[in-house]
């Protein structure tokens, strides 16, 4: 079956075709929101959880979504705010400044099992940490995802012209940090 966007939105609304049309959206989004998850949070286990608690508030609060939005942006919102979520209440647990915050990721990065990239993919990496937290999800949105400015826009609620700006300092911060590491 191929992922029809429209019609998922309509089965999602009748309480038959409910069940089965979420299986759908899972399996159609599950692969890059555990990458944009696990982007923020760094570990494996970690992603898996927040995917699985996005999951679960998408399915609990599915009477909510009117259908406006494209169910990608709504899904990355519920997932970008529970990794924001996590990694507050991580900083707050272990009384973290944002300076400790990012060197503990670092080191969460550099002891990661599953990382599988060499030393430049490393050092890129460590530059991305290195970003402030909306800079670094803006980044994310766009290299990785290579998401839309206006879709990041009603994702995070910021301008088209902001999220540009953000997306043109952390390039510039990134490619700093890397000039500094050669």
């Amino acid at each position: 079956m191929i992922y029809n966007e429209e019609e998922i939105k309509e089965q999602l609304q009748d309480p038959l075709l409910q069940r089965k049309a979420f299986g759908e959206v899972v399996k159609a989004y599950s692969e890059q929101l555990y990458w944009q998850i696990r982007r923020m949070v760094l570990s494996h286990d970690d992603a898996n959880d927040l995917l699985q608690n996005t999951f679960i508030k998408a399915w609990s609060n599915l009477d909510y979504f009117r259908g406006e939005a494209k169910l990608s942006t709504w899904l990355y919102r519920i997932a970008l705010n529970e990794s924001l979520n996590y990694l507050n209440k991580q900083r707050a647990q272990n009384n973290l400044s944002i300076d400790d915050a990012e060197a503990n990721a670092i080191n969460k990065l550099e002891s990661d099992p599953y990382f599988d990239g060499d030393e430049t993919q490393l050092l890129f990496e460590k530059a991305i940490q290195r970003l402030p937290e909306k800079q670094r999800i803006v980044f994310n949105l766009k290299y990785f995802e290579e998401m839309k400015y206006e879709d990041m826009s009603e994702i995070l609620g910021t301008s088209v012209g902001a999220l540009k700006a953000s997306y043109h300092h952390a390039v510039k911060k990134i490619a700093e940090i890397l000039q500094e590491n050669n």
